[in-house]
């Protein structure tokens, strides 16, 4: 799915119009590959995806790290996202109970970072902290060596 009619998308739609053209629970998977960033309601976009994510399905969702250079550099970008930005949508997590912005209720199963990005040899290192640790890394080394992107993978509940 694509706004942009140039594309070979199978579905042309803008995703800050709902509901989306898809029936409930439609899909066994769903990517948003470095688009959220760009939507104007971040939530509204996580309660659709819910709706037409069957029970179980997996989400993977790919945007730019807050303190990347590139999440800042493009002036389309309307959100900043941190390893804790989707604990919001899982009941597991303090946030969700605390902060509940939303009914829609995932997993967070799995947080990466440059998952999709060839990296460097210091960076590749810095991945292995990073990614083994995540809110260690984002609280005490992110603002000396930001990485680029960070990659969420959410199952629907």
């Amino acid at each position: 799915m694509d706004v942009n009619d140039q594309t070979d998308a199978d579905v042309f739609h803008n995703l800050n119009t709902f509901p989306y053209p898809f029936d409930d629970e439609s899909f066994d998977e769903v990517l948003l590959d470095n688009t959220l960033e760009h939507l104007d309601d971040v939530v509204r976009v996580i309660e659709e995806v819910h709706r037409v994510c069957r029970p179980g399905g997996l989400v993977t969702i790919i945007v730019p790290y807050f303190r990347s250079v590139w999440a800042c550099i493009d002036p389309t970008h309307k959100h900043f996202f941190t390893v804790g930005s989707f604990d919001y949508f899982d009941p597991s997590h303090p946030t969700s109970v605390r902060y509940p912005y939303s009914r829609v209720r995932f997993k967070r199963e799995q947080v990466v970072f440059n998952e999709t990005l060839a990296n460097s040899w210091l960076k590749r290192a810095l991945l292995k902290v990073a990614n083994r640790w995540p809110r260690g890394y984002e609280y005490y080394l992110s603002h000396l060596y930001p990485l680029d992107d960070i990659t969420f993978r959410l199952r629907r509940l």
